[in-house]
């Protein structure tokens, strides 16, 4: 190996240095030597590092060029050339490399059969270029390559691609010109023209595209669907990354049986605030004959010292929008019926929160709820303070609605609370008094309102509560594992007595969903317009089974049950409320089969009446990721107050390998009483090396409470290319909200640029 060093002085100081701390240790074998070969030589200002070079055969002049034949290659730094012949000129520092030339530099191979380099600022030309770039996976060839130094190259009539078959690449991109920059992870083509599979899917004067697939201004997967009421539907996003914390999709997208429409997407990001505004337009559908929108925008920001304020805004052109026009890649499932629309101001500091508001709803129901123009909420809590537990609620609200003949006005409410929580290991105790009072002025009186109804008047409604309980543990070894057993009993009594409340009207306020979570309440209903008189007594125990090793929850056992010692006579239109004795029984069970397998369990029982008022049955199974299997039964009574329509489906779900590259999803959710699918889904997900796509077949019903719902079908596909652009628009996303427990493929983890140093 020849060497062709600027200068030598420091290196042999060195060799003298090295040899003279050798001779001092001669005595001693097995002591550590210093190796003069590892010492660090700065270079000095204007000093250049040395070219080692290497071949079967050699000449030159000392210090001015050198020529190598035969395996010949050059080395300086971070740059190698390797080449049947090279001639170096010392002067220019430059290569000239002729015959199965190979360049390397920081990771990127260039391969040719000639090529003319300059070592030190990395440039240079290359004719008939194959290379590879090691961090991003990148590899193309083309006619003529200019390395223009800091991994930025120019190829002319090339092809790029992340398949790692570079003679048949699944996908490549072909184009008059290629702007590489493998430092800045973007690439761009001129004249350029997408193939997968050997076909052109796409062509664009300039495309500019991340090579590894990062955020970068440019084309994202294109997605495709069909369906029986859009026809063939084909969006093409395009993204603009406009800077670091703020961005906006354009996406054209044409549906054959309506027309073109156009969505535009902006996110924005900041330390104090954020938002996004979408918009979606499509001009005279050719089904409709009108013109079709949605829009959407939100914003939250921090004001400082403990404000903050927040608008969120949604409209469409029509009930049907949602439906109609959703994402190529977004599942249908049911009407939107409800768009909010709503502003505010928030503050919190200590013990005190406040809420200021406005909200409005863009309703298609024959029963919209009521607007709050405007809303002012005040909180204050305090805990612990000399064992005491306070806190108080005022709210004051002007409800508004758009439906003629309806009650509107102004109320007011205060709540408040003093607790005395005793807690001791193993057990506590907590008494509880509140007061509920609440104040209206009504500006105009409905046809539906009671007789007499005043326009102005108040009630004040007081409650006391007792809630205690107690947690007891036992070890025992089931099955050969070692558990703690507990056994936590609980009983809850309240008591309001009842206070006339037939004249206030129903602004927000509906009977309280019953369940494990609000089994324990003190009020029968949720909203400021009632509070149901109580005489009643809840009653229940918990059992919990725990892996004393891992302290993992193996198994959990609830049931509790209400017992009204009178019955309540606060009611509300369409309620029925339960009579003297045992009421609601609830009955829960969580079990879990192994690591892999969960099993769950709740019924609702009203005994007063002996109806199943709800019942929920849940099988999971997920052996690994990539591999899950879920089975739910879902039960439900039609409840008149909530407008709820009664329940009886079985839901099937699932995410399966087929092959080592094939997975399989589907979804089926199956109503028993009418004899039909719901929703059902069957996708599919193939992933190769450079490339991925995700199929569905779908079938969705607009409108799942009526005898002749709206349904239709769907097929979608999502195209990712690896290495340009692996960005979900939607697809995976909705594979992962349908099917619990479902995870998306990982990407293939990029080799280091020294995995394949020359």
């Amino acid at each position: 190996m020849l060497s062709l060093p600027p200068g030598g002085r420091g290196y042999a100081q060195a060799q003298e240095r090295g040899a003279a701390e050798q001779s001092a240790q001669a005595d001693d074998v097995w002591a550590l030597q210093l190796a003069p070969q590892l010492d660090e030589h700065p270079l000095t200002n204007g000093q250049a590092p040395a070219v080692f070079g290497e071949g079967d055969s050699s000449t030159g002049t000392a210090n001015q060029d050198l020529a190598l034949k035969g395996a010949a290659q050059l080395r300086r730094a971070q740059s190698v050339v390797k080449a049947d012949a090279i001639h170096y000129d010392a002067d220019t520092d430059m290569a000239d490399a002729y015959g199965h030339v190979e360049l390397t530099n920081d990771g990127n191979t260039f391969i040719g059969p000639e090529a003319h380099y300059q070592l030190d600022s990395g440039t240079g030309t290359m004719t008939l270029p194959h290379w590879h770039f090691t961090v991003t996976n990148g590899s193309g060839s083309g006619m003529r390559a200019d390395l223009l130094g800091d991994q930025r190259e120019t190829v002319y009539d090339g092809t790029y691609t992340t398949c790692s078959c570079t003679a048949s690449p699944t996908w490549y991109l072909k184009a008059s010109r290629l702007d590489l920059d493998s430092g800045a992870n973007e690439g761009v083509a001129h004249d350029g023209v997408l193939f997968f599979g050997g076909v052109p899917i796409f062509a664009s004067p300039w495309l500019s595209f991340p090579m590894n697939g990062d955020r970068r201004s440019g084309l994202l997967p294109p997605t495709f669907s069909i369906s029986s009421t859009n026809g063939y539907d084909l969006a093409v996003p395009i993204y603009f990354n406009l800077a670091p914390n703020y961005d906006l999709t354009l996406t054209p997208r044409l549906l054959s049986k309506r027309g073109a429409m156009l969505t535009t997407a902006y996110r924005y990001l900041s330390p104090t605030y954020a938002g996004s505004f979408s918009v979606a337009f499509l001009p005279d559908d050719a089904q409709t004959h009108t013109n079709r929108y949605s829009i959407s925008f939100q914003h939250r920001e921090t004001l400082g010292d403990g404000f903050a304020a927040y608008a969120i805004y949604n409209r469409v052109s029509d009930a049907s929008v949602t439906t109609d026009l959703s994402d190529a890649t977004a599942f249908v499932n049911g009407s939107q019926t409800l768009f909010q629309q709503e502003a505010g101001v928030t503050y919190s500091h200590g013990p005190w929160s406040v809420l200021t508001r406005v909200q409005n709803w863009q309703s298609f129901t024959t029963a919209p709820p009521y607007n709050r123009e405007p809303e002012v909420d005040v909180k204050y809590s305090r805990y612990n303070v000399d064992g005491f537990d306070f806190g108080a609620d005022l709210n004051a609200t002007r409800f508004t609605i758009p439906t003629a003949d309806s009650t509107e006005g102004q109320r007011l409410t205060f709540d408040t609370y003093l607790a005395y929580p005793i807690v001791a290991p193993g057990w506590f105790v907590t008494p509880k008094v509140q007061w509920h009072a609440a104040s209206y002025d009504l500006s105009s009186i409905g046809s539906d309102a009671p007789a007499g109804q005043p326009r102005t008047f108040n009630y004040n409604v007081p409650t006391l509560s007792l809630d205690t309980g107690a947690v007891f543990e036992r070890p025992v070894k089931l099955f050969g594992i070692a558990m703690t057993q507990t056994l936590e009993p609980r009983l809850y009594y309240v008591y309001t007595p009842y206070r006339n409340q037939t004249y206030a009207p129903i602004f927000d306020t509906a009977p309280e969903d019953f369940g494990l979570a609000e089994i324990y309440t003190s009020n029968r209903f949720v909203g400021g317009d009632r509070v149901s008189d109580m005489n009643r007594v809840t009653a229940g125990v918990t059992s919990r089974f725990i892996d004393t090793a891992s302290g993992a929850e193996l198994a959990r056992f609830v049931i509790a049950q209400d017992y009204y010692f009178r019955e309540p006579q606060v009611t509300m239109p369409g309620d029925t409320p339960p009579s003297v004795g045992p009421a609601d029984l609830i009955v829960g069970a969580s079990l879990h089969i192994g690591r892999d397998a969960q099993i769950e369990q709740a019924l609702e029982y009203n005994q007063s009446s002996e109806v199943l008022t709800q019942a929920t049955t849940g099988f999971s199974w997920k052996p690994a990721e990539g591999r899950v299997i879920n089975a739910a039964y879902l039960y439900a009574r039609a409840d008149a107050t909530l407008d709820d329509e009664a329940m009886n489906q079985i839901i099937l779900s699932l995410q399966w390998p087929l092959t080592r590259r094939l997975s399989g999803v589907g979804l089926i959710d199956y109503d028993v009483v009418s004899h039909r699918i719901i929703s059902g889904l069957a996708g599919f997900q193939y992933d190769a090396d450079c490339w991925s796509v995700s199929l569905a077949f779908e079938k969705y019903t607009n409108d799942t409470g009526t005898t002749t719902p709206s349904t239709g079908t769907r097929f979608l596909m999502q195209l990712q290319l690896n290495g340009v652009s692996r960005i979900d628009n939607g697809l995976l996303h909705q594979f992962q909200a349908n099917v619990p427990g479902y995870s998306t493929p990982e990407p293939p983890s990029l080799p280091s640029r020294f995995s394949d140093y020359p």
